[in-house]
């Protein structure tokens, strides 16, 4: 693709394959064999969500093209109106193909396969003391509201209070499409200089947090397969009365397949 939003061939028939793929996506989700299969429509519904708004831009961008030639035609002949009409079309045209070439551009980037998920966020008080902590809790309530304005839901897993209402540490979790892709930057120390409202001589403070932005992890089911695991039993030695040199009481379990 060129800088004014032109399509090079080869990009075109990767598109073209995009689209055919999209309009495949649609007949299978209209499928009995699919609708039948809660995982295998899960599959398709991503995938067509994911093509979706690529297939959307590039629509439009042919669109557009189509515009521009049409009012290139116009603007060779006819009577002196239309043409200053034509040219005006011309120039929007020109410049939507700028911009959807952009909007392509960047939609056909290749996705960290994390940016879908929900995150869990772990902020703590740094230096500042009392300050700091009112400083995540200031934090906390920003990604909060940003939350809100993104439709995903937030959730306290723990949080350690201080004595005039900060946070020493807040855990939460972020639960919504794109939450990942939008906070995974915010990762490292804040820093903030101001006046705390705990300062009677108006001196200026400085404080941090620390923020950790993490994807949630999916749950797995793990099956492990009694006659892959060793179990051996000890007496355990050392201190503890004549219990612990007497009895079963240290348990050593290994897995044959891995070693550990």
């Amino acid at each position: 693709m060129s800088g004014n939003g032109a399509l090079t061939p080869g990009l075109r028939g990767r598109l073209a394959k995009i689209e055919e793929r999209y309009d495949e996506l649609g007949r299978l989700m209209a499928d009995p064999a699919t609708t039948a299969d809660p995982a295998r429509i899960r599959s398709v519904g991503k995938e067509l969500a994911d093509l979706g708004p690529v297939v959307e831009t590039v629509r439009a961008l042919r669109q557009a093209e189509r515009k521009q030639r049409e009012a290139k035609e116009l603007t060779d002949g006819g009577d002196a109106d239309l043409r200053d009409l034509a040219r005006e079309e011309l120039v929007e045209a020109t410049e939507a193909i700028a911009r959807l070439g952009a909007r392509l551009r960047s939609q056909l980037v290749p996705r960290d396969p994390l940016d879908e998920k929900s995150v869990i966020v772990e902020l703590r008080a740094g230096e500042g003391g009392e300050e700091a902590a009112l400083f995540a809790l200031d934090l906390y309530r920003m990604y909060s509201r940003y939350a809100e304005r993104h439709r995903w839901k937030t959730e306290i897993l723990s949080q350690s209070s201080s004595e005039k209402g900060g946070f020493k540490e807040v855990i939460f979790r972020v639960s919504g499409k794109g939450a990942y892709s939008k906070l995974k930057f915010e990762s490292g120390v804040h820093r903030v200089q101001r006046v705390p409202s705990t300062e009677a001589q108006g001196r200026i403070h400085t404080s941090t947090a620390t923020v950790a932005v993490l994807p949630e992890a999916e749950e797995v089911d793990l099956e492990i397969r009694d006659e892959d695991l060793k179990i051996d039993v000890y007496r355990a030695a050392g201190h503890g009365g004549q219990g612990v040199n007497t009895t079963d009481s240290a348990v050593r379990i290994t897995h044959l397949p891995t070693g550990e």
